[in-house]
């Protein structure tokens, strides 16, 4: 999963880092930090239903693997927490390939949740929002080199909005933290190929 110059990001290489991030209230912490900026285990708490106590745990937990520091200010639970980073990678040949696929199955599960919560509220957002989203998939007959080039024009692509990430004063007035799954991998795994 890990994309080349990426803005502000921290790439997971322990594989103890990789399991210790593979969990859905600390999946939902950083991901909360990073969208609203540093905020306290209580704030954390209620924004997204989880007890102080594990949230406050789960912080101290993402804290011994860099991925999230304590802000400055405040004591105890009243401490404000952010990440570290804005962009968190990884490499899919790790020393250990349990903990990989581990934290792969946490993140699928963390989106499919999120994509079904857009679904299920879809009708009360506004219509440009609806008609702007997109569902859907195609197939595409491609070699493992075109699927490599095909990640790197994609990359290319959102380059001008992944600057947006790092430098809130470049967002539109308008703007939304908007998910873009990038999800390419074979789907016939009989025809396995070398090339």
């Amino acid at each position: 999963m890990a994309d080349q110059q990426l803005p502000d990001s921290i790439e997971l290489t322990d594989p103890r880092a990789l399991r210790a991030y593979a969990h859905p209230t600390r999946l939902a912490l950083v991901g909360l930090l990073r969208r609203e900026g540093p905020m306290t285990a209580t704030r954390a708490a209620d924004a997204i239903g989880e007890s102080v106590a594990s949230c406050s745990f789960h912080l101290r937990q993402l804290a011994k693997y860099g991925l999230v520091e304590e802000a400055g200010g405040g004591r105890g639970r009243e401490k404000p927490w952010r990440a570290t980073a804005m962009v968190t990678t990884w490499e899919v040949g790790s020393p250990d390939p349990a903990a990989t696929e581990a934290l792969e199955l946490a993140v699928a599960e963390r989106y499919f949740e999120l994509m079904a919560r857009w679904i299920q509220t879809r009708a009360e957002e506004p219509a440009v929002w609806q008609e702007a989203a997109r569902f859907g998939d195609t197939v595409l007959p491609l070699t493992a080199a075109e699927l490599r080039d095909l990640g790197v024009k994609l990359q290319e692509l959102m380059r001008p909005y992944l600057e947006r990430i790092d430098d809130p004063s470049k967002r539109p007035a308008h703007a939304r933290p908007v998910a873009l799954l990038q999800l390419a991998f074979p789907v016939d795994t009989t025809g396995r190929s070398t090339e």
